[in-house]
């Protein structure tokens, strides 16, 4: 596993994980020549992560996403049930949201891609060690959106106003009844073309993904149960 536990008072003691071993000697090497910090372990996949946390009780795991065997994610959680008081930080070359999601999810107090400097992974650490978070600033972003549209969802009630407009709300009922772009088409007697953009603003109006989405919008307020059938060429 690595190098002797003991360290200075004060200091941060640090894991970690990464299956590159060049990466990490480079990571070791630069955090060594900070003076609050210092690198008790290394590992090069999650079960030596899991079984290094639970011997040395480092106070931050700097761990890559992406290892063989059990994943950065994987070990994460393991190591917060059985190290609560160790804080994980992600540092990967993964920029996905499942990845950053999942990793939250997990426990992990930070999340920061391998791009960012040498001064920005040392702050992350001593956030996380302060009990704080630290995301890289587009993965924050993407957090951000996510939480958005996520409390959007949230407080929809039924029979709230909707912000669609009363031919936008006649497509959306259409759209509920599972029919295509070419099937409202016609049965509003307009172009496919004005259907097609009349779908995609009430998907940006309502911040939905998809026609599945519109749909389920649509029953959760009730918009087809206040509506008859719309027939052909009204």
């Amino acid at each position: 596993m690595g190098n002797d536990w003991s360290s200075a008072r004060g200091q941060i003691r640090v894991l970690l994980a990464d299956d590159q071993a060049l990466f990490r000697r480079g990571i070791n090497a630069v955090l060594t020549g900070e003076a609050d910090i210092d690198v008790v372990a290394e590992a090069d996949n999650g079960t030596d992560a899991i079984s290094g946390a639970i011997d040395l009780a480092p106070d931050v795991v700097l761990m890559d996403v992406r290892m063989p065997g059990v994943n950065g994610i994987e070990a994460a959680r393991s190591i917060k049930q059985s190290c609560p008081s160790t804080a994980i930080l992600m540092l990967t070359i993964s920029d996905e949201e499942d990845d950053l999601y999942a990793a939250i999810k997990a426990g992990a107090s930070g999340y920061i891609l391998k791009e960012v400097s040498v001064a920005t992974v040392a702050a992350a650490i001593r956030s996380v060690m302060n009990g704080e978070s630290f995301l890289s600033p587009s993965m924050a972003s993407k957090l951000l959106l996510e939480f958005n549209v996520m409390r959007q969802r949230e407080e929809r009630v039924p029979g709230e106003t909707s912000p669609l407009t009363p031919r936008e709300t006649e497509v959306l009922r259409h759209v509920a009844r599972g029919r295509t772009n070419q099937q409202i088409a016609v049965a509003l007697d307009a172009p496919e073309n004005s259907i097609r953009n009349h779908v995609r603003n009430i998907l940006e109006k309502l911040h939905l993904q998809d026609r599945m989405e519109a749909a389920k919008y649509a029953l959760d307020t009730q918009l087809l149960d206040s509506a008859p059938e719309e027939t052909a060429g009204r």
